[in-house]
């Protein structure tokens, strides 16, 4: 009998964490669990495979006597980028991997969640290990939303358009005008503060100043962008940045992904299936190009990070990951930690953009405006949009 009140807590939470990637796939077809349409889409079975394998490698094993591995291939199978860790199965390949079977991944689910409750209820459990194990929750609910959105991908990509889950959420932003918030000049503070669980990337608050600024107080809508499609937004290159105008040019871009003109009206890939586009829902699956575009053909820009932290307390922010206009770089003062637990944000900090909020495929409960996500700017097939500044 657990006699804690703080380790029935994280039990209890572990399990919450766990069932829940398992109900993101109850929906799936056996043969939806491989495919791997592009090298960004990781196929449902190995999200399933690798947020176990990050338990069984950083805490049973090391801290666990007597534990033994599932099965040593595994780690090759299921390491995603972490070096210290070893050679892994290169990212191109996850959708060639037949086996281990999706049978076989989820006796290996249920194998490390009984020997990780065994654990998490024993005497090696301690303070620091606790630290490890919500690290470890929190990586799995980052792969929750990644799990959705690259369902969503693969179905979105089956020339059938079959519907993920009927009764799937869409978010309307309305159809009033978007009014502009206004922030004086100062010095503000970013970054977490408090108590409660962050990534490091989050951490060293610290003092920025800032010009005054005005933010728009919702996000983008569907119609409101494709008024800027109408206006030749893709075929005029005074919109884009350079790089963005190449990438416009290679791919011969036309529109969001996910939206098809057939019969002389726009339609929209969606959770439930296509259908036609609604016009009052907040944009979304647009990259950090086109969301640049349009910020300028509206005379406009995206927000600094900076800006968008300060600003978030006066709009809501959980419908749409929103591109900033800054750089994924280090907080004064960033370290990283010694190991493989070091590899999780600090070497990413390069070529990429900071996204802030939160969409409909982020866990409940693993979002705070402190948050700092970051994608390469030519990806779209995130729960993307955008909120204006000037």
């Amino acid at each position: 009998m657990i006699a804690n009140p703080k380790i029935i807590d994280v039990v209890q939470k572990f399990a919450d964490v766990r069932k829940h990637s398992v109900a993101i796939c109850a929906p799936l077809e056996i043969e939806d669990f491989v495919v791997q349409p592009i090298v960004d889409v990781s196929p449902p079975k190995w999200h399933l495979g690798h947020t176990t394998w990050f338990f069984e490698t950083f805490i049973l094993t090391p801290n666990f006597p007597d534990y033994e591995v599932f099965d040593p291939q595994y780690n090759f199978v299921f390491n995603s980028y972490y070096e210290t860790i070893g050679a892994r199965v290169i990212r191109t390949d996850r959708g060639n991997l037949s086996r281990p079977s999706v049978a076989d991944v989820y006796r290996y689910r249920e194998y490390v969640d009984q020997q990780m409750i065994n654990f998490l209820q024993s005497d090696f459990m301690n303070s620091s290990i606790e630290t490890l194990v919500e690290l470890g929750l929190n990586h799995e609910q980052q792969h929750q939303e990644l799990l959705l959105t690259d369902i969503k991908y693969i179905l979105g990509h089956n020339p059938l358009f079959p519907a993920y889950k009927k009764g799937h959420r869409n978010e309307k932003v309305g159809s009033g005008s978007a009014k502009m918030i206004s922030f004086p000049e100062g010095v503000y503070e970013i970054g977490f503060k408090g108590s409660g669980f962050c990534f490091d990337n989050e951490l060293g608050r610290h003092k920025v100043y800032l010009q005054d600024f005005e933010i728009s107080d919702r996000a983008v809508t569907n119609g409101e962008y494709l008024e800027f499609m109408k206006d030749n937004g893709y075929t005029d290159f005074r919109h884009w940045h350079a790089e963005g105008w190449d990438w416009v040019k290679q791919n011969e871009a036309k529109s969001p992904l996910y939206w098809h003109h057939i019969d002389g009206k726009w339609m929209y890939y969606t959770l439930e299936g296509l259908q036609e586009l609604d016009l009052e829902e907040a944009l979304c699956h647009i990259n950090f190009y086109e969301a640049s575009a349009f910020a300028a053909w509206k005379g406009m820009r995206l927000p600094t990070e900076a800006e968008w932290e300060v600003a978030s307390e006066h709009f809501q922010w959980e419908n749409r990951w929103e591109w900033t206009g800054s750089a994924y770089l280090p907080y004064p003062g960033f370290k990283k930690e010694a190991g493989a637990v070091g590899e999780y944000n600090g070497k990413f900090m390069i070529n990429q953009m900071v996204l802030r909020g939160a969409s409909e495929a982020t866990p409940k409960g693993h979002s705070r405006n402190t948050y700092r996500n970051f994608f390469h700017a030519n990806l779209r097939w995130q729960f993307t949009g955008i909120r204006l500044a000037k």
